[in-house]
């Protein structure tokens, strides 16, 4: 892009400016990392995934179709349509899926920018349903590693005593080894060579 030189004087505040426009980024309240994320999002969230299992997703949230596979497989593969493709609008998903997770399902390796869907393909088995059934349990996968990536774990009672603890004894460690280097060095400034 060329821009004319004007000098510093014929510039004035009504002059439009020559800088090109910045569009700042629109940020969506399912954009936030769960480190903007509430205690009681994120107790919603690990409730969420707890109840979620591969059969409760609706069946309905995606388009599934089938082609031809690839690979070995002889005459089967080449005759029938057995290869499963479920294409999900993130649309569709985030409705269903607390907000704590949406930025980590966003992510997910098997986002597809351009059409904004998530596909999973499956190809394991020859039988259609199967291969249906196995879209389904990727997807659930899916969200449910989103869910751990997004969602830290609980610290129990048990385990925030034992932490307390190990870093007691390492700050007293610590500081009983500055004590000995300290001494060590007090005692070579006393020494004179005389």
């Amino acid at each position: 892009m060329l821009r004319a030189r004007i000098p510093a004087a014929r510039l004035s505040s009504t002059a439009p400016s020559l800088l090109p426009v910045v569009a700042l980024p629109v940020r969506f309240a399912s954009d936030r990392r769960t480190g903007e994320a509430s205690l009681e999002e994120l107790q919603a969230a690990r409730q969420w995934l707890a109840r979620l299992h591969a059969e409760t997703i609706p069946r309905s949230i995606g388009e599934l179709s089938f082609s031809r596979s690839s690979g070995p497989g002889g005459q089967n593969v080449n005759k029938v349509n057995s290869k499963a493709t479920l294409k999900v609008p993130l649309v569709a998903l985030l409705d269903h899926v607390p907000s704590a997770l949406h930025h980590e399902i966003r992510a997910s390796r098997h986002v597809a920018e351009r059409s904004g869907a998530i596909i999973i393909q499956a190809d394991d088995s020859r039988k259609q349903t199967d291969n249906a059934h196995s879209c389904y349990k990727r997807l659930y996968e899916a969200i449910v590693e989103a869910g751990h990536a997004a969602i830290p774990g609980e610290t129990s009672p048990e385990q925030a005593k034992h932490v307390k603890h190990l870093q007691k004894s390492e700050n007293e460690r610590r500081i009983k080894t500055k004590k000995q280097h300290s001494a060590k060095k007090s005692s070579r400034r006393g020494r004179g060579d005389d």
